[in-house]
């Protein structure tokens, strides 16, 4: 079962819970079920620009994206990037 962790501000949204617990084939699968979703994926379904995703500490895009199987025991956390000038 992998673990997903989400930061303070995703969390609020999500009704306060951080922490969710749940068994999907890759990353993607992983984040779309999650209740907040719609804060993470745009409206053409691609991750919204800001929003990091780290599988067991390694960034997806050094991986295979959101493709990045999943054997069940991976944590999974999302960060957000700051932007600004």
């Amino acid at each position: 079962m992998a673990v997903i962790l989400l930061p303070g501000m995703l969390a609020t949204e999500a009704g306060g819970q951080r922490r969710f617990e749940l068994d999907a084939g890759t990353v993607a699968e992983a984040l779309r079920t999650l209740p907040i979703s719609n804060l993470i994926f745009d409206e053409r379904g691609e991750l919204r620009r800001l929003v990091n995703v780290y599988v067991d500490g390694v960034d997806v895009r050094d991986r295979e994206g959101l493709e990045t199987p999943l054997a069940g025991e991976e944590t999974i956390r999302l960060v957000g990037a700051i932007a600004g000038g």
